[in-house]
């Protein structure tokens, strides 16, 4: 009985330890595949998946559940990195300005133009070839501001960015040596944003239209 008592117990002590050594054993092979999923590449496939949906769909039209499906992370992964939908949107929002006001519409401005007044009337060449393209998705932050409404804490961060893009063309307005600047970077603007708009309502012509009416409003301020 008592050698029997002993087996028993020696039994269940190595199936314990058995046990004590697979638990972690598992709970490695459970979080092994969330390995590649922390750092900055988890975080940039959450953006990039973020800034293709939410540039083609709004932020409304487009869920959590998408976003992590399209990232290939998990959700939880997604929320480690963004608390919430709002701080992941405009995360979305400071990535548009990156890449589409600075690194399109500021740079080849820029490298276009060989003088001011030319780098401002480059902003529509880079229009005409981008409302030619089939990916061509109007501007992100009119968008989410008319979307979202200017309250909305993604709202009013399109208001600084749209104001961003308002400061490159009263700095080239600048070194252009033109009249009221400020006055002219708000009118200009008008020009920029109505051309999108009516790209986006199928006027492909729209750019070289208002590229004509801004060479009138540099005149203008000269």
């Amino acid at each position: 009985m008592l050698l029997g008592q002993l087996v028993g117990e020696e039994r269940t002590s190595f199936k314990e330890r058995a046990f004590s050594l697979l638990l972690p054993l598992g709970k490695m092979l459970e979080t092994e595949p969330q390995s590649s999923e922390t750092g900055a590449s988890a975080r940039q496939r959450i953006l990039d998946a973020s800034y293709e949906l939410f540039s083609t769909r709004g932020i409304r039209a487009v869920g959590v559940n998408e976003i992590v499906e399209r990232a290939g992370v998990a959700t939880a992964t997604l929320y480690r990195h963004f608390p919430s939908k709002d701080h992941l949107t405009l995360a979305f929002l400071e990535t548009r300005e990156q890449r589409w006001t600075y690194g399109i519409v500021e740079a080849e401005a820029e490298k276009r133009g060989s003088g001011p007044e030319e780098r401002l009337l480059a902003i529509f060449d880079v229009f005409d070839e981008w409302f030619h393209r089939e990916d061509f998705e109007a501007c992100s932050f009119i968008n989410v501001l008319l979307e979202m409404g200017s309250q909305h804490p993604a709202g009013g961060a399109s208001v600084e960015h749209l104001d961003h893009i308002r400061t490159i063309v009263r700095r080239f307005a600048d070194e252009a040596n033109l009249r009221d600047t400020e006055s002219f970077a708000r009118s200009w603007h008008i020009l920029m944003k109505g051309a999108i708009v009516a790209a986006a309502e199928g006027d492909l012509e729209a750019a070289r239209r208002g590229k004509a009416m801004a060479s009138l409003l540099i005149d203008q301020h000269r």
